[in-house]
C-alpha cells in the first residue's frame, strides 16, 4: 500500500486533488484531457491487439472473456436492486451501469503496478476491458426502462450508442490494428506508445484529481449511505471476481485484471452514453460516486488488497 501510494502517478491524482482544496488555478485544458484519454485507451489497446496475436486464442481465454462480459451485464441488476428505495429509478440504473461498466484508467494503473512488480498477463484482457464496457450501458438502460414504465422516451438509439461510444470504438478499434498491423511498423511507433506512456498517465491523472475534488461536494447532498455505497459496491464486485478467478484457475496476473475490471466504475463512457440516454439521472451523483471514491479507493488501497488476496488462494 505504501508503494502504492508513493507511484508518481497516484502522488500526481494527490496533488490535483489537493490543488482544488486549496483553490488553486491549476487546469488542464479540455481538450488535452481528451486527447491524454484518447492517448491511453489507443495505447493499451495496441499493446492488447499485439499481445493476443502473439499468444493463440485458447477456450480458456475465451471462457475468461465470456464471464468478463457476464460479469459486466449482471453486476447493475445487483447493484439496482442492492441500493434499495434511497434513489430515484433513474439514479439508480445510472448508479448501476457506472458499477457494472469499467475504467480505462483504473485498468491502465493495474497494468502498471503489475509491470512494477514483474507479473505478466495475459492480452486478451485488454480486450475484456472494451467487452465490459457496452453491456453494463445495455443493463442500466433495460432496468431503467422496465421499471419506469410511464416515460415516454425512445432510448433505442442509446442502446446502439453505448457500443459506438467513442471510448468503446476506439479500444475496440486499436485492438484490432495491433492484431494485423505489420510487425516492423508496430516497432516504430513503440516511442509513442510505451516510452512517454508513464508520462502521459501522470498528466491524466493529474486532470483526475483536479476533477475529482471538484466534483466530490456533489456527495454531500445525500449524505454517508452514498459514501458507503462507493465503498462496498467495489469490494462486493472484487469478491465475485476473486472466486471465479479462482474457480478458472486464472494466472495471477489475469485474476488481478478481472478483479479491478469487476471492482472500477466508468466516470468516462458511461456519463457520455447516459446524457443522452437517461437524462433525468443526476449526474452530480454517480459521476463523483465513481471518480471521487471508488477511483482513489481502488488505486490506494483496492490493489494492494485483491493482490493480497489472490497471492493467498492462487
Amino acid at each position: 500500500m505504501i508503494d502504492n501510494l508513493l507511484n508518481p502517478a497516484i502522488l500526481f491524482f494527490a496533488l490535483g486533488f489537493v490543488a482544488t482544496l486549496v483553490k488553486s488555478d491549476m487546469e488542464i485544458p479540455q481538450p488535452i484531457s481528451k486527447f491524454l484519454s484518447f492517448y491511453l485507451l489507443m495505447s493499451i489497446g495496441l499493446k492488447g491487439g499485439i499481445q493476443i496475436v502473439s499468444n493463440p486464442v485458447t477456450v480458456d481465454i475465451l471462457v475468461t472473456l465470456l464471464v468478463a462480459v457476464v460479469l459486466s451485464a449482471l453486476i447493475p441488476f445487483a447493484v439496482f436492486f442492492g441500493l434499495g428505495s434511497r434513489y430515484r429509478i433513474e439514479d439508480k440504473a445510472a448508479i448501476a451501469a457506472t458499477y457494472g461498466s469499467v475504467s480505462a484508467v483504473t485498468f491502465v494503473t493495474a497494468v502498471n503496478h503489475l509491470s512494477q512488480l514483474d507479473i505478466a498477463y495475459g492480452g486478451h484482457m485488454v480486450a475484456a476491458l472494451a467487452l465490459m464496457e457496452a453491456p453494463a450501458i445495455i443493463s442500466g438502460l433495460w432496468l431503467y426502462k422496465r421499471f419506469s414504465p410511464h416515460d415516454s422516451q425512445d432510448s433505442g438509439h442509446s442502446h446502439w450508442e453505448a457500443v459506438t461510444n467513442a471510448s468503446v470504438l476506439l479500444i475496440l478499434g486499436a485492438i484490432v490494428i495491433g492484431m494485423v498491423a505489420a510487425p516492423d511498423a508496430l516497432d516504430r511507433v513503440k516511442p509513442f506508445t510505451e516510452s512517454i506512456f508513464q508520462g502521459m498517465l501522470m498528466l491524466f491523472l493529474l486532470d483526475m484529481g483536479l476533477l475529482a475534488s471538484k466534483r466530490v461536494s456533489a456527495l454531500r447532498e445525500t449524505g454517508i449511505a452514498t459514501v458507503l455505497a462507493a465503498l462496498i459496491i467495489p469490494i462486493g464486485c472484487a469478491a465475485v471476481a476473486i472466486g471465479l478467478s479462482w474457480a478458472l484457475s486464472l494466472s495471477q496476473g489475469d485474476a488481478f485484471l478481472l478483479t479491478v475490471l469487476a471492482a472500477s466504475a466508468s466516470y468516462i463512457a458511461v456519463p457520455a452514453a447516459l446524457r443522452v440516454a437517461i437524462p433525468k439521472a443526476n449526474a452530480g451523483l454517480y459521476v463523483p460516486m465513481a471518480l471521487a471514491i471508488t477511483f482513489p479507493f481502488n488505486l490506494v488501497l483496492g490493489f494492494p488488497l485483491y493482490h493480497s488476496i489472490l497471492q493467498a488462494i492462487l
